[in-house]
C-alpha cells in the first residue's frame, strides 16, 4: 500500500531569512528588468516563482556599457551591460508601484562604487515594499582602482557591515567566483551581518570578432552566465554551504540551471534556493517546468518537501573537496 503522504502533492516551497517563498525559483537580476517584461509572455505567471530580483540599482542613473553588450558563446552568454537603470529615487518612486506584490517576493539588487553609495542605496530601498535586499559586491571599487568589492573578503565585509546598518530587512550577498577563496570571503559576510548569500555572479569572460580582430563587447569584457559555468557554481555553492551549515544561512545557488535536474544538483550541493537567469531567453516558460520536474522527484524519492533534500549531497568522507 502506497504512503498517504507521498501521494499528496510535495511541497516545493522554501523558508529563506523568514520570507516564505511559494517555489524554490528566484529570477536573477538583469534578466528579468524590473519585474515586468516577462509579465508580457504568454503563459507566463510570477506565481511559479518564490522572488524576483529587481535589476542592478545605483544612487544615480546610468546609462550602461557601449554596444555590443551581448554575445552568445557555447553553451553560454557574455554580457556586459554596465548596470544601466533610472537610479534609486526613480525605482522606489516609479517602478515599485506598479509591481504585484500579491504574486510573488522582490528583491532589490543595489551595486555601487564606493561603501558609502552601497549604504546609501540600501538605505533607500529600506523604506520601500521590497521583501529583501540583494548587495551585487562584484561592482568596482573606484576608491581601489577599480578592484571588483568582492575579490576581496575585507572590502566585502565592509560593504556587508555598511549596508546592515542601513536595513532591518534580510540582506543577501551576491558571491563572485572571481576570486581566490570564495569560502573565506564568505564567512567574513557573516560576521558583518548578511542574512543569506547567492552564488554564484557571473565568471569574467571575452570573445573576440577574429574578421576584425577586435573584442565582440564594446566593453572588452563581460560576465560569462548559462550552462558553461554549471560545474564551477556547483563547487562554489557546496563550498559555501560548508561554511553556512553552522550558522543555518541560506544560499540561493545560481549558474546554468536549465532543468529541474540542474536545480536538484544544486540543492543537494546545499542551495535552499535556486536562481534562473539565461535559461530565461530561450525558455520563457521554463520556471513551470523545472517545478514539475522538482516535484517529480520529490515524489519519486518519497519525501514530502523540498527543505528535506538540501544539502543532501552524501560525500565519500567529510572533508573539504579539494582542488585535484
Amino acid at each position: 500500500m502506497s504512503d498517504p503522504a507521498v501521494q499528496r502533492r510535495p511541497d516545493i516551497g522554501v523558508e529563506l531569512c523568514g520570507l516564505r517563498l511559494q517555489t524554490p525559483i528566484v529570477l536573477l537580476s538583469g534578466c528579468v528588468g524590473f519585474g515586468e517584461e516577462y509579465t508580457r509572455v504568454a503563459g507566463f505567471s510570477h506565481r511559479e516563482v518564490g522572488a524576483v530580483c529587481l535589476k542592478g540599482t545605483t544612487l544615480e542613473p546610468r546609462l550602461g556599457n557601449p554596444p555590443h553588450r551581448v554575445c552568445e558563446t557555447p553553451m553560454g552568454m557574455l554580457n556586459a551591460i554596465g548596470l544601466q537603470n533610472p537610479g534609486v529615487d526613480h525605482v522606489v518612486r516609479e517602478i515599485l508601484p506598479r509591481l504585484d506584490f500579491s504574486e510573488t517576493r522582490y528583491i532589490a539588487n543595489v551595486s555601487g562604487s564606493t561603501v558609502e553609495e552601497y549604504a546609501e542605496v540600501t538605505r533607500r530601498f529600506d523604506d520601500s515594499p521590497v521583501d529583501a535586499i540583494e548587495i551585487n559586491i562584484s561592482c568596482p571599487n573606484v576608491k581601489a582602482g577599480g578592484v571588483a568589492f568582492g575579490n576581496d573578503p575585507e572590502m566585502s565585509a565592509r560593504v556587508v557591515e555598511a549596508c546592515r546598518r542601513a536595513t532591518s530587512k534580510p540582506l543577501i550577498t551576491k558571491l563572485s567566483p572571481n576570486q581566490t577563496d570564495i569560502a573565506e570571503n564568505a564567512r567574513r559576510c557573516i560576521e558583518a551581518g548578511t542574512d543569506a548569500f547567492s552564488a554564484i555572479n557571473t565568471l569574467m569572460g571575452m570573445a573576440i570578432d577574429i574578421e576584425r580582430r577586435r573584442p565582440v563587447l564594446g566593453n572588452v569584457q563581460g560576465g560569462l552566465s548559462g550552462p558553461a559555468i554549471k560545474p564551477v557554481a556547483l563547487l562554489k555553492v557546496h563550498q559555501v554551504y560548508r561554511v553556512c551549515r553552522p550558522h543555518g544561512i541560506p544560499i540561493i545557488g545560481q549558474g546554468g540551471i536549465a532543468s529541474a535536474e540542474d536545480a536538484i544538483e544544486f540543492i543537494l550541493a546545499g542551495a535552499s534556493a535556486v536562481g534562473v537567469g539565461t535559461a530565461l531567453f530561450y525558455d520563457p516558460l521554463i520556471c513551470a517546468k523545472i517545478n514539475r520536474g522538482i516535484e517529480d522527484y520529490l515524489r519519486r524519492h518519497g519525501l514530502a518537501r523540498l527543505s528535506e533534500l538540501v544539502g543532501g549531497l552524501e560525500l565519500p568522507e567529510e572533508v573539504e573537496p579539494k582542488n585535484p
